[in-house]
């Protein structure tokens, strides 16, 4: 059986996301630039709304994945204050200019997130090499859990090619992300028989993050990836 991760905004999607099934929850603000770090308050609410782990998007800005030292300033604030209020996990990703694995920087929101699940997410779809990225993860041995990832594509259906490459690969946990739906989760989950699986606007009431979470998708979707 394969886990959920559904990204919810606030306390309501929270509470519906896990009533219909969700395993994990993603928790994002600004889901419009692609997701940024949620307000403290609200990450308060979901966490004590919900018993299944919540992943807290630490990301200060849209503009890129490349932080300069005021944004890491503010990281590891964000880091301190996700762990205080209980959330599992960071959901964070970082490149340099050039496109490559900001090693460094990686290694030191790893070490601030000490004792938290920590998901690499879309970054690496900007990367020059995404494949290259994903062995980089495994090869340093940095503790990554997961890897939310399209492969390299503007959704999982134009990347599955690489998603399979990164899947027999081996290392963090590949969780295909961006354009699922109900639609196309059992012909996908056919090629790719991924053990995690990452949804967001797909579970909504017609298809938009400004409508609301719709069970029965999460139900039915659940019931699909349950298949081996």
């Amino acid at each position: 059986m394969s886990d959920l991760e559904i990204i919810v905004l606030n306390e309501e999607d929270a509470r519906v996301a896990e009533a219909s099934g969700a395993d994990r929850l993603e928790l994002v603000t600004a889901i419009s630039e692609g997701g940024l770090t949620p307000g403290y308050d609200v990450i308060e609410k979901v966490v004590n709304s919900v018993t299944i782990p919540v992943q807290v998007m630490v990301r200060p800005h849209s503009n890129s994945f490349v932080y300069s030292e005021t944004d890491v300033r503010q990281m590891r604030k964000d880091i301190e204050i996700v762990k205080q209020l209980g959330a599992n996990g960071i959901v964070f990703g970082s490149l340099t200019e050039k496109g490559e694995l900001n090693t460094p920087l990686l290694r030191k929101i790893i070490e601030f997130s000490e004792g938290l699940s920590v998901t690499f997410h879309r970054a690496i779809d900007e990367a020059n090499d995404p494949v290259s990225l994903y062995k980089q993860l495994k090869s340093f041995q940095i503790k990554i859990d997961r890897v939310l990832t399209s492969g390299g594509a503007a959704n999982v259906s134009l990347g599955l090619q690489k998603l399979q490459a990164m899947l027999k690969y081996g290392g963090p946990t590949i969780m295909p992300g961006s354009g699922l739906t109900l639609d196309n989760i059992e012909e996908i989950h056919g090629e790719l028989k991924a053990k995690e699986y990452h949804f967001g606007s797909g579970v909504r009431k017609q298809s938009h993050f400004q409508c609301g979470i719709e069970p029965k998708k999460i139900e039915e979707i659940k019931r699909i990836i349950s298949k081996r």
